[in-house]
């Protein structure tokens, strides 16, 4: 399977790639000339033959246009701050799961000396969600917000499911939930929305549970287990994806 690289556009017939992304496929890739790779500006994707490779700068001659996959569920990740290790496996899986938008949660229990450390890490977490994207073959990479507070985001990111992740043992479960929605099933030929809540290590303040009711997040549970953050990412989503997919 050929690889998928991103570039900032593409003209009537050809493309470039420049920089960092230009050095590692020709330098430590060691691509050449005559080879065949995909790539995306994010709207459309090209089957694409190298015609020269320099330093830092890739000229491809466009091939043929490749079939873009139809996105299905449009989702949102309202994820809170956590070790950042754990935080960025969570970002690169979510993006392979097909999140549009990723929200950094700043909440009330995330670490202090993360949520400052993050306001530093943007540039390492776009680049993430790039190789991710290029990784699962996407179209477009996932929108990276700057670090939010849960009751801003909550009013902000709107969609037709909301969902957030609890700990509390009366909390219904994901799965119940997504089998008996409060809101109206879309029509097939609309792209179905949910936005996700994950909270941080520490758990949900009530302050938080509050504002996310009043927006209209409804509490759900993975289970009797405690999950860490990167495998309820995981779980959830790949069950939020499953249950929005059309029949």
């Amino acid at each position: 399977m050929r690889r998928r690289f991103f570039v900032g556009q593409f003209t009537e017939t050809a493309a470039v790639m420049e920089g960092e992304a230009a050095h590692h496929l020709g330098h430590v890739l060691r691509a050449q000339a005559g080879q065949l790779y995909e790539l995306s500006d994010g709207t459309e994707a090209w089957l694409a033959r190298i015609e020269s490779v320099a330093r830092k700068r890739i000229e491809f001659r466009l091939v043929e246009q490749l079939p873009a996959p139809k996105i299905v569920s449009d989702i949102t990740l309202l994820l809170s701050i956590v070790k950042f290790d754990a935080f960025e496996w969570a970002i690169e899986k979510a993006t392979e799961l097909g999140v549009q938008r990723i929200v950094p949660l700043a909440a009330a229990r995330s670490e202090k000396g993360l949520l400052a450390a993050a306001l530093k890490r943007s540039e390492r977490w776009q680049k993430i969600l790039l190789e991710a994207s290029e990784q699962s073959r996407r179209l477009r990479l996932p929108v990276l917000d700057g670090p939010t507070k849960p009751a801003v985001a909550f009013t902000t990111h709107s969609a037709g499911v909301r969902l957030m992740l609890s700990e509390r043992s009366d909390t219904p479960s994901l799965r119940n939930l997504l089998e008996h929605p409060s809101h109206a099933s879309p029509s097939p030929s609309l792209v179905a929305s949910a936005a996700l809540a994950i909270g941080p290590e520490g758990g949900w303040t009530e302050e938080e549970l509050t504002s996310a009711r009043a927006a209209g997040f409804r509490e759900a549970s993975l289970g009797q287990l405690i999950l860490r953050t990167e495998t309820a990412v995981i779980a959830a989503l790949a069950t939020l994806t499953y249950a929005l997919a059309p029949v």
